[in-house]
């Protein structure tokens, strides 16, 4: 089989994608995007998704890995964040996978930026409990246990003052409160302590585009474990889905093989 994987990330405004070098951990060809259709109903996701790999020159057999902003559970939609509630109950890997042709594998959208900064990022190598944060308008969530992915943690959600903790010490908290970054890091160091407390992690790696400035406050919070910028920046999402793809393919493999 290549060594190469398809990678897929569905956002709210955009759908990107490109094949990805599963050896060097980058994109093997100038990732592609088109815009979300609007209302982002599955049928019309499905078509620009279709759309997209055909765009590429690829081998038929080539999986797909897709990230999706949305809890999902043996490949079907739980929940639906800035996409069109009508996905919620949707098996997304079946559809997707029926409308493009290719084997495809689905994953939440933070735990796909996770399992590519373990594969080929700041957690490369790392042993125990890891989690990742994502820090931008929300806040995702990804957990592993010797390299092993714990899905759907959504960790910003747990409840502070009666509202998800994500509305108090997201990125976008920041801005619309126009707080210094001390001030800030004063609403994340309560936040990670929580997380601590609750998860006892080796080590925390914190992603979104924010982490772009993480000398400004990272330095600034106290804790236990080591807390590092995530290292793949926006590439993270398309490059962690390839990364599923390639291992759920062989998961199936072995399975066929056994029966």
């Amino acid at each position: 089989m290549s060594k190469e994987a398809f990678g897929i990330d569905i956002g709210g405004s955009g759908i990107k994608g490109a094949p990805v070098n599963l050896k060097k951990g980058k994109l093997a060809d100038d990732r592609l995007r088109i815009p979300t259709p609007q209302p982002s109903v599955p049928d019309a996701v499905a078509d620009t998704v279709a759309q997209l790999i055909g765009s590429f020159d690829i081998d038929e057999d080539m999986p797909v890995g897709v990230t999706f902003p949305a809890v999902i559970q043996h490949g079907v939609a739980k929940t639906a964040a800035n996409v069109d509630d009508s996905w919620i109950g949707t098996d997304v890997d079946a559809l997707l996978t029926e409308r493009t042709g290719h084997d495809v594998f689905v994953v939440n959208d933070a735990d796909a930026a996770g399992i590519a900064e373990m594969e080929f990022g700041a957690g490369a190598g790392q042993k125990g409990v890891v989690l990742m944060t994502t820090l931008g308008t929300g806040v995702g969530s990804a957990l592993f246990n010797d390299g092993e992915l714990v899905p759907n943690t959504e960790l910003g959600h747990i409840l502070y003052k009666g509202e998800s903790y994500e509305k108090y010490m997201a990125d976008s908290a920041r801005e619309r409160s126009h707080l210094s970054w001390a001030e800030w890091a004063e609403r994340l160091q309560g936040y990670y302590e929580l997380l601590e407390f609750l998860f006892t992690p080796d080590l925390i790696i914190v992603g979104g585009g924010v982490s772009k400035k993480h000398e400004k406050f990272l330095p600034l919070l106290d804790l236990e474990a080591p807390i590092v910028p995530a290292g793949l920046r926006n590439e993270a999402g398309i490059i962690g889905a390839a990364v599923l793809a390639r291992k759920e393919r062989k998961k199936a493999k072995k399975g066929k093989k056994k029966d």
